[in-house]
């Protein structure tokens, strides 16, 4: 509005003067803006400009592919193909990695925007890892992730940090990893890690496995800084299809049990349609190796759909909280939500296996993610790692905390060398109570009244001296009574006696 100093008027005529009637408001932050850092197919505009470390604004999938490429194809994928020709015939495929490729950064945005995603930010830490001896790479190196995360230091919107493919890195350099994050968002007090533990859940066959794996993780991940990341366990089966290179997809052709019998043995998927046919068709059974063409499509269907994608939990987690956070608000728990795109987990956890990693003595929960029948897979946690924690036990009043200091901090600005008296303090004041009163309305905090949900106070005598102002300081208390979500319902029963 147009304000004019009437002091400094000097020639006649009219002059308007607008007053102010509304204190200046709060624009709420984003909440759910995930940064994946990792490696990618390339890392350019459509101009060729390099993007490699440097984190760039995306809002689907198609902008991915077009700034990052696609999936590296697998090249070590082999198939069985098991013929019996004598009795009840049958016909049986097998697929199997003798070594599957470490990166997984497009499947992982795919499962973000298929679980509800919005925008996101790629930090691509180089191209694919290649090698001379094998096609699907070399490990992965924690500098680049270093540089990544590093260079995500610098942004402001950005606030989830996902490392999808970090279960492919040294477990120990994995671990460092994330304690890196967890660092930069208490420094930063403004973002949020999602956690995968290391161990997968694929192969898992007892609870004292599962045990070791919590174990691992616990002692790995440090004490500080806790209530900044949450973890999740175990992995996620998804309907995806891995993306694979034909010529280096080997057929295994066994007939009656004897070892590369078959016509097709040692062959490549791609070769199989340029065959021309073994011999004539025989009578039932008709083996397909006798229809090249048959035989190439039951091999590339068994491949999209008997062999699942394996994804770790964090970026459909990611989608989950943006979703949650559009349709419910962040202070709702980002629990009791079922999962698009995935079939089934890696491990099955019941309710005793839940105990250890919901509760334990070190502070650090897990949360666990469950199939149940009739609902499908649910997340079935929603604890901060520092899970004994009374202050910020729970994920949703970490991440609305953050919400509300990163919202307030940047209306505040508009203060910055504004005269540090009463008029100021009155402005700061109906500005944050305006803003936590829509917060109370909305169903975020706690309490019948606004008085009992929240408080602001900003004053000589109540948050400041007079040495707090002699030196440029002013202080605003703010207290909150955020929301906390139900984690366990407790439902009594007694008998009565008969009234008549």
């Amino acid at each position: 509005m147009s304000q004019i100093n009437e002091s400094a008027i000097k020639t006649p005529g009219v002059y308007v003067n607008e007053i102010p009637s509304f204190p200046p408001s709060i624009a709420q932050v984003a909440t759910a803006i995930p940064a994946f850092i990792g490696y990618t197919e390339f890392a350019k505009t459509l101009q060729g400009t390099d993007l490699t470390n440097d984190p760039t604004r995306i809002t689907s999938l198609l902008e991915y592919e077009l700034y990052f490429g696609k999936a590296q194809p697998e090249t070590n994928i082999e198939i069985t193909y098991a013929q019996t020709t004598t009795g009840k015939a049958t016909d049986t495929i097998s697929i199997a990695f003798s070594k599957k490729s470490n990166h997984n950064m497009h499947s992982a945005v795919r499962l973000f925007y298929a679980n509800g995603g919005g925008a996101a930010y790629i930090i691509s830490v180089g191209p694919y890892k290649l090698s001379a001896a094998d096609e699907v790479g070399e490990p992965l190196v924690k500098t680049d992730f270093d540089a990544g995360l590093a260079a995500l230091r610098k942004e402001d919107e950005p606030t989830l940090i996902v490392f999808p493919e970090g279960q492919n890195m040294d477990k120990n350099e994995y671990y460092a990893l994330q304690n890196n994050a967890l660092a930069q968002c208490a420094f930063l007090q403004d973002r949020f890690c999602i956690i995968d533990l290391y161990d997968t859940g694929e192969g898992m066959q007892t609870s004292s496995d599962l045990d070791n794996a919590l174990s691992d993780f616990r002692n790995s991940v440090a004490a500080d800084n806790k209530n900044y990341g949450a973890a999740y366990f175990p992995n996620l089966k998804t309907v995806y299809s891995y993306s694979y290179d034909e010529s280096k997809t080997i057929i295994h052709h066994n007939i009656d049990g004897v070892s590369g019998s078959g016509a097709l043995d040692g062959k490549s998927l791609s070769e199989i349609s340029t065959l021309s046919p073994s011999s004539p068709p025989s009578s039932p059974p008709t083996p397909p190796a006798f229809y090249n063409l048959a035989a190439y499509n039951a091999f590339k269907q068994a491949l999209n759909t008997k062999f699942p994608m394996v994804l770790p939990p964090s970026p459909a987690i990611a989608g989950v909280y943006s979703t949650v956070d559009a349709s419910r608000g962040v202070w709702k728990a980002p629990a009791n939500v079922g999962f698009q795109d995935v079939s089934a987990t890696t491990f099955q956890i019941s309710d005793e296996l839940q105990d250890n990693m919901n509760i334990h003595d070190t502070g650090k929960s897990i949360n666990a993610i469950r199939a149940f029948t009739g609902k499908g897979i649910l997340v079935w946690g929603a604890r901060t790692l520092d899970g004994n924690s009374n202050d910020f036990k729970y994920i949703s009043v970490r991440r609305f905390y953050i919400m509300v200091e990163e919202s307030a901090k940047k209306a505040a600005n508009v203060f910055v060398f504004e005269p540090n008296d009463g008029n100021t303090w009155v402005k700061v004041r109906a500005m944050i109570e305006n803003y936590l009163t829509n917060l109370w309305r909305l169903g975020a905090l706690a309490g019948s009244k606004p008085e009992q949900a929240f408080y602001v106070k900003v004053g000589l005598g109540q948050t400041m001296t007079f040495d707090d102002i002699l030196n440029g300081r002013m202080i605003v208390e703010i207290g909150m009574a955020p929301v906390r979500p139900a984690e366990f319902i407790i439902l009594r029963f007694s008998q009565i006696q008969q009234q008549a």
